[in-house]
Parts: structure tokens; C-alpha cells; sequence
């Protein structure tokens, strides 16, 4: 991996949006200037241009708690939520209004373990992640975490289409189309799968492994092709090319913290604590990244332990998501 030289953000330079939002994990924006984020209250909270917020919250009727992680924007308003329970996953349909459905709870015969991340094309077709078969999760932190895994679904189905993976995050579609990428958090790396026909995908490429202090979560590319990956415990914010060189754009961690969580990474001892007590100045361990205004070059970035979003200025526009023209 070679490291790209550029002044990192100076971090009281960054803007805010939101408030008393809870665990806003993954953040979607769209043409109007809505923002959207995944909520540990049950739901989506939706930030609107002029400030104004509202949580959309399930109403159930049995005994669930809906922990959304990932979350998709559909096309009437509703949401897909990658259900992140403690001992069960799933993806959940979400409308506006409070009802709530199962959307897809098994593949290949077996229940969804707790889910990451759901990836919505404009044709219907669904990406779903997840992490680990671990359980708990937290034994997932490891080096040698290879059981995440990869869903295509379709109006054929679902199927596993890649597994083996080292604790699968977010995946996002290159501009070309071509590919498929996908952060492995614990893995500590950048890969991508061609995309074959039928929701298939090719053998796995690794674009980039990162080093010490990166722990890739949060995906998405910009006009230019690169790729803009979000490490959580570190706070980092990079920008990855198509060859797999890095550049380091904003970066608000702790030195003795950080080097705390890498001993215990590397002696295979890393848990729960290292990600729920994050030492930081500004940011609240960012997790995910979206592109908003109307040039798209503003970074919106979720994270796992604030109530607000961070955002700052890029120099190239982010691509415009499936759900950019929806309401």
C-alpha cells in the first residue's frame, strides 16, 4: 500500500447536522437535501435541508427490537433496515408510517444471522451483508474472522454469492459497473468481485490491505473512481484509487488509545470496549459516508457513537446513488 501525501482536514473545520440521533450508523442522502440515517430508537431518522427532523419508528406488534445498521431508500419512501439484533438479522421493510414486515429473513435454507448492510440497485436487485456467523460478534474482531458473507437478491431469489470473507462491511458498485467492492473490516481490507450476469460474481481481487489503525466500514466512490472508505476506531477518512494507492483525508484519533485497540487486535483480544470507547476530539467513530448538496462534494458522515453528522467538503463529487431522485 503506498500512502498518498495530503494535508488532512483540520478537524474544527468540519459542519454538523442533526440532533439526539442514536447511533446513526449509515447516512443516505438525495437530491432534495434530505438526509436519512439509520436509528437505534427503531427506525430512520430523516433530516431535511431546512433542518427540520423526524424518526420514522416501527410500530410493532410483537415482541422485536429493531436494531437497523445499514439501511436502503426504495422508491414509494419506504426503507430496507439490515437488522443487527443481538441474536437475530434480517432485512425489514420499513414504511413512513410505522409498518413494518420481514423482507427477507433466511437464504439457502437458513435464518440471516445478525446484518450488516443492504445495497439497493434501481433495478430491485439487493446486496446484503454479513458480518460474521460469530457469535457474538465481537468474536469477529479478529485477524482470522472468514465467515462474512455476501446475498444477491432478486425477483429469482436470494443466494449466497461470496463467503469466506473476513468480516464483511459495506459493498458499493464501481462506476463502471464492473465491479463489486467490499470493505472487510477485520480483514483490514479493500476487495472487489466482478460482476458476472444473474447476480453472480467473479473470484475476489484485493484492491488494497490496510495498515495499522484502519478498520474499513464505510464505502462509497466518487465521479473520479475512487473509492472513499470510512475506518472506524480511528476516525479516518480515506481516498483510495483504482491501483490501491491511499491518501489519508481526515484523521481524529488518539495515539495511545489507537495503539491500545492495535495490541489488542494483534493479540487476538480486541471486543466490544474498543469500539464502544472510541477516544477522539471531534468525531464519534465514523462509519459511513454519503455525498450530498447539489454538486454532491459534501461528505455527510455517520457514525456509531454520536448523536449529530459530521460533514466537510471533498474536491471531487461523489457518485449519485439509486435512491438520489427519490423523496
Amino acid at each position: 500500500m503506498d500512502s498518498l501525501n495530503h494535508p488532512l482536514v483540520d478537524l474544527d473545520a468540519l459542519n454538523w447536522l442533526g440532533a439526539d440521533l442514536v447511533r446513526p450508523e449509515c447516512v443516505l442522502a438525495n437530491s432534495r437535501g434530505d438526509l436519512f440515517t439509520a436509528d437505534w430508537r427503531g427506525g430512520v431518522a430523516h433530516i431535511r435541508a431546512d433542518g427540520s427532523q423526524t424518526l420514522y419508528s416501527a410500530k410493532l406488534e410483537e415482541p422485536l427490537t429493531l436494531r437497523p445498521n445499514g439501511i436502503a431508500l426504495l422508491p414509494d419512501g419506504s426503507f430496507l433496515l439490515a437488522q443487527l439484533g443481538l441474536n437475530d438479522g434480517g432485512v425489514y421493510r420499513l414504511w413512513r408510517n410505522g409498518v413494518v414486515q420481514p423482507w427477507l429473513m433466511a437464504v439457502e435454507g437458513k435464518p440471516l444471522p445478525p446484518t450488516n448492510f443492504v445495497l439497493l440497485e434501481s433495478s430491485g436487485r439487493a446486496w446484503i451483508t454479513v458480518s460474521t456467523r460469530r457469535n457474538p460478534r465481537s468474536l469477529g474482531y479478529r485477524a482470522d474472522c472468514d465467515d462474512g458473507f455476501i446475498v444477491c437478491s432478486d425477483e429469482r431469489g436470494a443466494k449466497i454469492v461470496a463467503d469466506g470473507l473476513g468480516y464483511t462491511n459495506e459493498v458499493a458498485i464501481h462506476p463502471s459497473g464492473r465491479w463489486l467492492y467490499v470493505n472487510e473490516t477485520f480483514a483490514r481490507r479493500l476487495s472487489r468481485f466482478e460482476l458476472l450476469p444473474g447476480g453472480d460474481l467473479g473470484a475476489k481481487e484485493t484492491v488494497v490491505n490496510f495498515g495499522a489503525g484502519v478498520f474499513p466500514d464505510g464505502l462509497h466512490f466518487d465521479e473520479a473512481g475512487y473509492a472513499w472508505v470510512v475506518s472506524i476506531v480511528s476516525n479516518r477518512l480515506l481516498r483510495v484509487s483504482p491501483q490501491g494507492d491511499v491518501q489519508t483525508w481526515l484523521d481524529d484519533s488518539d495515539v495511545q488509545h489507537l495503539a491500545a485497540v492495535e495490541a489488542a487486535y494483534l493479540a487476538g483480544q480486541m471486543d466490544r470496549p474498543h469500539l464502544d470507547r472510541v477516544v477522539s476530539k471531534n468525531l464519534r467513530n465514523i462509519s459511513s459516508i454519503a455525498f450530498t448538496g447539489a454538486d454532491r462534494r459534501t461528505a455527510v458522515l455517520g457514525c456509531l457513537l454520536g448523536d449529530r453528522l459530521a460533514t466537510l467538503r471533498l474536491p471531487e463529487a461523489g457518485t449519485a446513488p439509486p435512491h438520489w431522485n427519490y423523496a
